[in-house]
C-alpha cells in the first residue's frame, strides 16, 4: 500500500505574485546539477510521486545515479524506472478508441461486481479531435465549408460519442472539430510548462513541471517549448489515465550541439530534415536527444518544435529543449496569462531548470555529444518513402531518376528502361490537354503540425506565393493543391500580413483545420488523373509540409513522396514535377516571356521575420483561443446521450463495444505453450504502423468495404479506417490491408497471404478466420523495426483478434513493442546476426513456442518447427511490469482487476 513520501523534508516554499507554493527542491540533491535537464523532469516526477508503492525510494537513488549508469556510450547498465505524466493528450483517431475502451471497462467492471464509477482519468486528459477531416474538396473558396460539412455528416456517431464521454468522464477536456491539429493546440493552447495545482482543503498550490505523454508520435513536439513528452500506445496511455506509472528504463541521454547560424535561406524544415538523416546515422532509438550549445538561441520556439515534431523520424523518445527565456517570451505571445508566466520563471530558477544556452557552465553531463553547424544546412527535401531520406534539392533531379531505375526498395522504383518515358495525357475542364510523366506532381499539401506551427515558414510560403503571382507563375489546374493550418492562428496571420489572396490564387486555399493530407486523409484525386496514372504505370508524386511519407500513406496514386518546407510545396507546384532543376531550369515564364527561376521569387529570413514580428501578435491567440472550447454550430447542435454508462447501438458501424473482456474472470488465466502455430504472414523490415493498420481509405475490394456493403454502405460512406477505429469490427478486416504490404508468402505485394494447409491465396483477415475456425494459433514473422511510425493502438489490437499469438521479430519500434505487451501478444526477437532467412525459414513451417510460467524479462526461449529446425528467441519483456500485464492477458484486464479489487 502507499505510504508517506520519504521525501517530505525537500518540500520548500515559493512566493510569487503575493501567493505561497510549494515545491520539492530537487536541485538539493549533490548530483543534481550534472543532470541533463530532461532527466531533471524524471527526478522531480519520482520524488514527488515516492509513495514506496508505485514510485519506490530506491527509484529515486537511480535516477540520481544517471552520471554512472549512463554517462558514458560504454554505460549499459540498465535499470527500471517508473515515471507519472502530469497529463495525458489524445486525438480523435487514437482518442475514440481510448474513449471506446473506457466506456466497455465500465461495463466490464459493473459484471464482475465492481463499482463502474470508479473507471474515470485520474490524470488530467485532452482529447482534440484533428484526424477526421479530408480533403474532399480543393481549390474553390467554399472547400473548407463543404469539407468541414462532411466530417461531420461521416462522423456523427463518433462525435456524439466523445460528447457523451467529455460529459460522462471526470477530468477530460474535449477540444471540438475544426479547432486545428492536436500538437499545434497544445503547443499555443494546452501546455502549462509548469503545473500550478489547484489548491486544496486551504494549503498552498504545488508546482512541478508539465510532462505529458500522448497517444500519437508526434506529442514530441511539445519537448520545443521545454515540455518532456513522448508518444505511447493508446493502451498503454489508458494505464495513465487510471493512474498508473509507466514502466521505462533509464534512458541514454545525447548531446546535440547547435552551433553556427542558418544560411539566410534555408529554412526550419531543411533544419530538421538534416538533423533527421544525421540522428538516424548515429542511431538514437530508445534515448533521449537534448540540443544545446549557442546555436539553440538561433532558433525560435516554432523551430524548436518543428525539430522536436519530427523526434519520431529520427528514432528517439524525445528531442527536447530546455525552458529558456525565448520559451517565457512565447508563452506571452501566446497570450498566456503574464502572473502565469511569472510563476512559471520563479519556478523553474528555484529548481535550477531555466536553460542559458548561452552558458557552458551550465552543461550536464550527456552520454554522447554530437555536433551539428546551422551554416552547414542546405534547402532539402525528404523521400521518396521514408522521412530520414534526406535529398538537398540541387541533387533532387539525380536523385529522383536514380530512384526510378533503382531496383525496387526505399529509393528504387525498378521502371524499365522501356517506360522510363511513359507518359499519358488527359483533357481537363478548362478544354486543355495534360500530361503525366514519372515526377509529375498530382498532390501538394502545406499541412501537418510539423510546419503550419511555424509562422517562420507559413509566412515564408506566403510571401513566394505573392512573388511568383506577381511573376504571372500559376499552378496546373489538376494539382490537387491544398492549405491545411494547424490552428486559426495562421489563418489569422496570413490574412493579416495580406498573403492569403496569392496562395488562393495558386491553389492553396484552406480545406481544413486538421491533421489532413500527413496521415493520409488527402482525399480523392479527379478520375482523369488517377487513371491516367494507373493506365500508363506512372510514378507520380505529392509533395507535403508533413512528417511522414512511408508508402501508401499519403495516396494510393503517388509512389513517390516528398517531405518539404511549405515553400517548396509550392515551388514544386508551380514546377508541375520533382524532375527539375530549379538552378538550371526556370518555374516558367514572366507575361514578357522572360524566365522566372526559383531564386527570383524566393523570400529571405529577414523578409519573413519583418512580417512575422508585425502580424504574428498575442491578440490573435486571444481570439482564437477563448472560444476554441465551445466548437462551432454543428458541435454544438449534437445531441449526445446521458448517463455513466454509454447506450451501445448494435447497429452502429463507427461505434461497437470491443470483445477485449468477453469471458474475462477476476481470477488470472493460465500461460500456456504455443503449440503448432501457422505464421499469418512473412514480412521484411520497416514494416510500420500504417502497413499494419491503415489509416487512409477503405479499398473498394476489401473485407472491411464488404462488410460495410452488407449492412447498406456505399463507397461513399465508407469514410477511412482511421475514422472507424471505435468499431473492431472494420479495424480486424483493416489490419494488415495496406496495398503496398510485401509478404513474402505472396507473390505481389498487397493485403494478401497463404492459408498454407490448402495453398490458397486470400486476404488476410478471411485467411485468419480460416485458421481461426481450424484452431489453428497464428504468430508472425518480421524484419528490422517493426511497428516503426505512429503509435497505433490498433496495430495491435488488429493482430489481437486476427488471432495472432505472438510477433518473432529482427527488431521492434518502442512504441509497438509495448503495445504489443499491452495485448498480451508475445513480443520475441531473434538473436543477434539471426532472422528468418539465415534460419532458413519460408513461414509455411508448424511453430511451437515454450512460454515458461516463471518467464523472466529478456529470457530466452526454445522455438521448434515441423520441419526439425530449432532457434532460440529472446522474449521482449523489458520490465517487471510487462509481464505483469501479460499474465492478466494485456494492461487493461490488469486495470480491471486492479480497480475492482
Amino acid at each position: 500500500m502507499a505510504g508517506a513520501n520519504p521525501f517530505q523534508s525537500l518540500l520548500k516554499e515559493i512566493n510569487v505574485n503575493g501567493e505561497t507554493f510549494h515545491y520539492f527542491d530537487i536541485a538539493s540533491f549533490p548530483e543534481y546539477r550534472e543532470l541533463p535537464y530532461s532527466v531533471r523532469v524524471l527526478l522531480e516526477s519520482a520524488v514527488r510521486n515516492c509513495d514506496n508503492f508505485q514510485v519506490l525510494e530506491k527509484d529515486v537513488r537511480g535516477i540520481l545515479r544517471w552520471k554512472q549508469l549512463k554517462g558514458t556510450p560504454t554505460s549499459d547498465d540498465e535499470l527500471e524506472i517508473p515515471f507519472k505524466p502530469a497529463r495525458v493528450i489524445l486525438q480523435d483517431f487514437t482518442g475514440v478508441p481510448a474513449v471506446v475502451d473506457f466506456a466497455a471497462m465500465r461495463d466490464a467492471v459493473l459484471k464482475l461486481g465492481g463499482d463502474p464509477d470508479r473507471i474515470n482519468p485520474i490524470c488530467p486528459s485532452d482529447l482534440v479531435i484533428d484526424h477526421s477531416v479530408q480533403v474532399d474538396f480543393a481549390r474553390s473558396e467554399d472547400a473548407l465549408a463543404k469539407n468541414q460539412d462532411l466530417e461531420f455528416e461521416r462522423n456523427k456517431e463518433r462525435f456524439t460519442f466523445l460528447k457523451w464521454g467529455a460529459k460522462a468522464f471526470n477530468n477530460m477536456l474535449i477540444i471540438p472539430p475544426g479547432s486545428g491539429i492536436v500538437h499545434q493546440v497544445n503547443l499555443e493552447y494546452l501546455a502549462r510548462v509548469v503545473f500550478q495545482d489547484a489548491a486544496k482543503d486551504g494549503a498552498a498550490r504545488m508546482l512541478y513541471p508539465d510532462s505529458v505523454v500522448g497517444t500519437d508520435s508526434h506529442t514530441t513536439m511539445i519537448n520545443g517549448l521545454g515540455v518532456v513528452g513522448w508518444g505511447v500506445g493508446g493502451i498503454e496511455a489508458e494505464a495513465v489515465m487510471l493512474g498508473q506509472a509507466i514502466s521505462m528504463l533509464l534512458p541514454e541521454v545525447i548531446g546535440y550541439k547547435l552551433v553556427g547560424k542558418l544560411n539566410p535561406l534555408v529554412t526550419s524544415t531543411d533544419l530538421v530534415l538534416t538533423i533527421t538523416k544525421h540522428l538516424r546515422q548515429i542511431g538514437v532509438v530508445g534515448k533521449f536527444v537534448e540540443f544545446f550549445g549557442p546555436g539553440v538561441s538561433e532558433l525560435s520556439i516554432a523551430d524548436r518544435a518543428t525539430i522536436s515534431n519530427m523526434c519520431p523520424e529520427y528514432g528517439a523518445t524525445v528531442g527536447y529543449f530546455p525552458v529558456d527565456k525565448n520559451a517565457l517570451d512565447y508563452l506571452r505571445q501566446t497570450n498566456r496569462a503574464e502572473e502565469k508566466v511569472r510563476v512559471i520563471e520563479a519556478y523553474l530558477k528555484a529548481t535550477d531548470q531555466l536553460r542559458d544556452f548561452g552558458n557552458a557552465e551550465q552543461d550536464p553531463v550527456f552520454t554522447q555529444i554530437v555536433e551539428l553547424d546551422l551554416a552547414s544546412v542546405v534547402t532539402s527535401v525528404s523521400g521518396p518513402k521514408r522521412p530520414h531520406d534526406r535529398v538537398a534539392v540541387s541533387e533532387m533531379q539525380q536523385d529522383f531518376r536514380q530512384c526510378l531505375v533503382s531496383k525496387v526498395g526505399f529509393k528504387g522504383f525498378a521502371v524499365p528502361e522501356a517506360e522510363m518515358s511513359a507518359e499519358g495525357s488527359f483533357s481537363w475542364t478548362d478544354g486543355k490537354t495534360y500530361a503525366l510523366r514519372h515526377g509529375s506532381v498530382v498532390i501538394a499539401a502545406i499541412t501537418s503540425c510539423t510546419n503550419t506551427s511555424n509562422p517562420s515558414v507559413m509566412l515564408g510560403a506566403g510571401l513566394l506565393a505573392k512573388k511568383a503571382v506577381e511573376a504571372g507563375l500559376k499552378v496546373a489546374p489538376y494539382i490537387k493543391t491544398s492549405l491545411s493550418p494547424g490552428s486559426g492562428v495562421v489563418t489569422y496571420y496570413l490574412k493579416e500580413s495580406g498573403v492569403i489572396p496569392a496562395l488562393e490564387e495558386l491553389g492553396f486555399n484552406v480545406v481544413g483545420y486538421g491533421c489532413m493530407t500527413c496521415i493520409g486523409n488527402s482525399g480523392p484525386l479527379d478520375d482523369n488523373v488517377a487513371n491516367t496514372i494507373e493506365k500508363n504505370n506512372l510514378v507520380c508524386c505529392g509533395v507535403l509540409s508533413g512528417n511522414r511519407n512511408f508508402e501508401g500513406r499519403i495516396h494510393p496514386n503517388t509512389r513517390a513522396n516528398y517531405l518539404a518546407s511549405p515553400l517548396l510545396v509550392i515551388a514544386y507546384a508551380l514546377a508541375g514535377t520533382v524532375d527539375i532543376d530549379f538552378e538550371k531550369q526556370p518555374l516558367g515564364t514572366r507575361p514578357d516571356g522572360s524566365a522566372v527561376f526559383l531564386r527570383d521569387i524566393w523570400p529571405t529570413r529577414a523578409e519573413i521575420q519583418t512580417v512575422e514580428q508585425k502580424h504574428v501578435i498575442p491578440a490573435m491567440f486571444r481570439d482564437v483561443y477563448e472560444k476554441v472550447e465551445l466548437g462551432s454550430d454543428s458541435w454544438q447542435g449534437l445531441n449526445a446521450p446521458t448517463g455513466k454508462l454509454y447506450p451501445w447501438d448494435t447497429q452502429s458501424t463507427y461505434i461497437k463495444r470491443p470483445p477485449f473482456f468477453d469471458g474475462m474472470t477476476r481470477d488470472l488465466p493460465k500461460i500456456g505453450n504455443i503449440v503448432n502455430a501457422r505464421a499469418l504472414l512473412n514480412l521484411g523490415d520497416s514494416v510500420t504502423t500504417d502497413h499494419i493498420s491503415p489509416a487512409g481509405s477503405i479499398a473498394r475490394n476489401s473485407p472491411a468495404a464488404r462488410f460495410l456493403s452488407d449492412r447498406g454502405l456505399t463507397p461513399r460512406d465508407f469514410n477511412s479506417y482511421g475514422s472507424r477505429r471505435g468499431n473492431d469490427d472494420i479495424m480486424a478486416r483493416g489490419t494488415f490491408a495496406n496495398i503496398r504490404l510485401v509478404n513474402k508468402l505472396v507473390p505481389r505485394p498487397g493485403p494478401r497471404t497463404l492459408h498454407i494447409p490448402s495453398g490458397e491465396e486470400m486476404d488476410v483477415f478471411d485467411c485468419a478466420q480460416r485458421y481461426a475456425g481450424e484452431g489453428t494459433p497464428l504468430i508472425a514473422l518480421v524484419g528490422k523495426d517493426y511497428g516503426s511510425g505512429s503509435s497505433r493502438d490498433w496495430a495491435a489490437k488488429g493482430p489481437y483478434l486476427l488471432g495472432i499469438k505472438a510477433v518473432i521479430a529482427e527488431s521492434y519500434e518502442r512504441i509497438h513493442r509495448s503495445n504489443l505487451v499491452g495485448m498480451g501478444i508475445v513480443p520475441l526477437q531473434y538473436l543477434a546476426g539471426q532472422n528468418a532467412e539465415s534460419l532458413g525459414l519460408t513461414g509455411q513451417e508448424l511453430f511451437s513456442i515454450a512460454i515458461p510460467e516463471s518467464c523472466k524479462p529478456h529470457e530466452r526461449i526454445p522455438v521448434s518447427t515441423d520441419c526439425g529446425k530449432q532457434f532460440e528467441v529472446i522474449v521482449r519483456f523489458d520490465t517487471e511490469v510487462d509481464l505483469e500485464y501479460f499474465r492478466n492477458g494485456g494492461i487493461l484486464n490488469y486495470m480491471i482487476r486492479k480497480m475492482i479489487d
